[in-house]
């Protein structure tokens, strides 16, 4: 089954549910209807919990009907990747070593989502211990093809229309990659941003992010998750206004080539380029590594970012990774074997020496700061690759991880007449600002048309 898909945006429908024309549980009945429909193909979900869903979206209904929900997501269906636990359905990890696993707690996260009024449909496929051995999520614009990883469920399920939002993790490119297949929002935060406590990516380039419909949607549902449980411990979470931030046109940005450009293909080139001076012709300065000399020390600083990252997720997976190996190495994957033997080859000054190194890319992207307002590139090489063995060259996104900063990916280009993300990098701590300027450039690139 292939085809273009239809996601489901939330937030446009908030003034229906106030007149009192839809409510939570039709729009959930909609959803769940698209479920039995596609996902024996999709394959977006590990489980379900339906009937919980069916009856929270009940409870949301009747506050949207008395006037008085919890929040602007009361009743909205999310999907949880599940790597992030929640209280009533297992967190596998995509592992057989953790098959049916049970905290019987709610992560960080999830209990704000609660809190808020949010429907949890289900968990959603995740990669391997959320790394590159991939689960059987299937793409659902062309089911031959992959849907990224490793949050794949998240962005397949959204962009399928299972759920309006999905909660997902980036350690390499987890996020914005599965969004850019899928023609889908994909967000992560500056690092920290979001508490992830409850859930397994406690890794230093890790953040926990949303997959959406529209931008609106994946603003806030961070927004509603943050303001209830913060961020990370001591960092100081999301912060910006309640709705998603006004679109803004940026005065001036840079376009990264990153260490992705010579994997891209030639029609992804043409098509960011051809973006690209539509921006330009719009009245954006865009500066490059050929007209800024602060770009081009970038640049070298980032062209290793994905060696650098491997190193120091190696290292800082060797635990739980030997006790994993201790308690039955026959369940792990080659490639989750190999990290394990990286990390324990690594001494404590191999992993200092990349920190100094992912430290000095940091320091040179901070400079841009002063001549830009974002950073723009591709979010993939190309469109979905056909297959599902792989999840896809990371190469761009994996810039965005290393530096710690806000990034986006923008379903506002295309590949072989499929999905192909516009990633647009932010500062950190900066995220609204960022989010501003995606509006902006949405606006400018849909002439108007985004949701």
């Amino acid at each position: 089954m292939s085809g273009k898909p239809v996601a489901t945006p939330w937030l446009a429908n908030i003034e229906r549910f106030r007149r009192g024309e839809d409510d939570p549980a039709s729009f959930l009945a909609r959803c769940i209807d698209e479920i039995e429909r596609r996902d024996g193909d999709v394959m977006a979900f590990v489980c379900t919990n339906l009937e919980q869903a069916r009856a929270d979206a009940q409870a949301s209904a009747k506050r949207w009907r008395e006037g008085a929900p919890l929040s602007p997501i009361d009743g909205m269906p999310i999907g949880v990747k599940d790597v992030i636990e929640t209280r009533d359905m297992p967190t596998g990890m995509g592992s057989p070593l953790f098959d049916g696993w049970q905290s019987q707690r709610d992560s960080a996260s999830v209990r704000a989502l609660r809190e808020a009024g949010a429907v949890i449909v289900g968990k959603t496929v995740t990669t391997e211990f959320a790394a590159s051995e991939p689960g059987p999520t299937r793409n659902p614009w062309d089911i031959a093809r992959t849907p990224g990883g490793s949050s794949s469920g998240s962005a397949a399920g959204v962009a399928a229309g299972f759920f309006s939002a999905g909660l997902g993790t980036q350690v390499i490119g987890s996020i914005l990659r599965p969004a850019s297949y899928c023609g889908v929002i994909g967000f992560k935060p500056t690092f920290g941003a979001i508490n992830r406590g409850g859930s397994h990516d406690y890794m230093s380039q890790s953040s926990q992010g949303v997959i959406a419909a529209t931008l609106a949607d994946a603003w806030q549902v961070t927004k509603e998750v943050v303001d209830r449980t913060g961020g990370d411990p001591g960092h100081p979470g999301l912060d910006g206004p309640a709705q998603v931030p006004q679109a803004q046109k940026p005065k001036a940005l840079v376009f990264l080539e990153t260490g992705g450009w010579k994997d891209a293909g030639d029609a992804a080139k043409t098509s960011v380029l051809d973006a690209r001076r539509h921006l330009e012709k719009s009245g954006i300065d865009i500066l490059d590594r050929n007209t800024s000399v602060e770009v081009a020390d970038l640049e070298r600083y980032i062209e290793d970012a994905m060696a650098i990252s491997f190193r120091v997720n190696a290292w800082e997976s060797r635990w739980p990774l030997n006790t994993y190996r201790d308690r039955d190495e026959t369940k792990l994957s080659a490639a989750m074997l190999k990290r394990a033997i990286e990390g324990e080859a690594m001494s404590i000054e191999d992993y200092r020496e990349t920190l100094r190194q992912r430290a000095a890319a940091r320091a040179a992207y901070e400079k841009l700061a002063q001549i830009a307002e974002g950073c723009i590139s591709l979010s993939a090489a190309g469109c979905a690759p056909v297959g599902l063995r792989s999840t896809g060259n990371a190469a761009f996104v994996v810039t965005g991880s290393m530096l710690g900063v806000p990034a986006i990916s923008l379903p506002v280009l295309s590949d072989e007449g499929l999905p192909l993300g516009l990633q647009l990098l932010g500062f950190d701590n900066r995220d609204a600002d960022m989010f501003g300027v995606a509006g902006g450039l949405m606006d400018i690139m849909l002439g108007g048309a985004r949701a």
